[in-house]
């Protein structure tokens, strides 16, 4: 076929092929959410419901979680982002993966706007600001105030450098315009340990790490970190309503995909969570786990980040914080 008739051809071909790989099926495999953390943290204990749920949804298409730990998130982070942009492989994203991260490891190998479609925000998470009984405050306001009269004296845990934990309580300090002592543990159960034994005074750890030693009365609770009162924690006021107003520190969780996966299969697995969300056997779990559920749209959830991003980037930076 001499060339230009080749070229008609293939331009002839051409608006028919697009329309045919636009609506290629999904789901058509197996759809694997990775959880770029280890089995038994928040990240996993909320993924795994919502996993189910899909799986429901979709009429008993397999829905797999895969836990594949290790960097802070960054190794699981990395292999979504080289995957298959087909809907199949999502991420399940945390502030910490994807808002903390870029700014705490100097050489983050991937770039989250760049690398990742937002595809469903699912929950927000609050922390709580926790103290010893034996320290001599009630209130986050009388906290604060003991912090100020006594700067640099009183010691607070963390599950590491960078944590969430660490994070929230460096935000809470920068507002308040405190000083305490921060003591960096390697994980959530040794921190917790010692500051049910009195050898740490305070942390501002996930509702899930210390929400049970608070309902038992081995630890207080003095305010919680979002805006506005959370259904997963009744009875706990926002530090924002008295002692520091504006102050909103949440871990949120939500999907992510490969940053060319087509912009229909993204708008179809959003509208199945949405819908997900909206289950009140779904919704009381996630308040289990003391989180609320938060459904969005993917341009919303992408705003959310960008702007996490930029305020966490300053945060980070004022505060001088690295990662183990």
């Amino acid at each position: 076929m001499p060339t230009r008739r080749r070229l008609l051809h293939a331009s002839l071909l051409a608006p028919l092929a697009a329309p045919a790989l636009a609506q290629a099926p999904w789901p058509s495999r197996p759809i694997t959410i990775v959880v770029p953390f280890p089995p038994g943290g928040s990240n996993d204990l909320l993924a795994r419901p919502v996993a189910l749920k899909l799986q429901q949804a979709l009429g008993g298409h397999p829905v797999v979680v895969e836990n594949r730990g290790g960097a802070g998130g960054t190794v699981g982070a990395v292999a979504v982002a080289r995957a298959p942009a087909d809907g199949h492989t999502l991420m399940w994203g945390h502030v910490g993966t994807l808002a903390v991260n870029p700014w705490i490891y100097p050489n983050n190998p991937y770039d989250v706007l760049r690398d990742f479609a937002p595809v469903a925000l699912v929950a927000t998470l609050p922390s709580i600001l926790t103290i010893h009984p034996s320290v001599q405050a009630r209130t986050a306001a009388e906290f604060i105030a003991l912090a100020k009269a006594n700067p640099g004296t009183l010691e607070y845990g963390s599950a590491g450098n960078g944590a969430a934990s660490h994070i929230t309580m460096a935000a809470f300090c920068d507002a308040a315009g405190i000083e305490l002592v921060h003591v960096p543990y390697r994980g959530n159960g040794p921190m917790l340990a010692d500051l049910i034994a009195g050898r740490l005074k305070a942390s501002f750890a996930g509702a899930p790490v210390v929400l049970p030693s608070i309902r038992d009365g081995r630890l207080l609770g003095l305010g919680m970190s979002a805006l506005t009162p959370s259904d997963a924690l009744p009875g706990l006021a926002p530090i924002a309503a008295g002692a520091l107003p504006g102050f909103e520190v949440v871990q949120w969780h939500g999907l992510v995909a490969p940053a060319a996966t087509p912009p229909e299969v993204v708008a179809r697995i959003n509208a199945a969570v949405n819908g997900l969300l909206g289950d009140a056997d779904l919704k009381a779990r996630l308040v289990t786990e003391g989180a609320d559920a938060a459904p969005r749209t993917p341009d919303a959830f992408r705003t959310l980040i960008a702007s996490e991003l930029e305020r966490f980037r300053v945060l980070i930076a004022r505060a001088g914080i690295r990662a183990d």
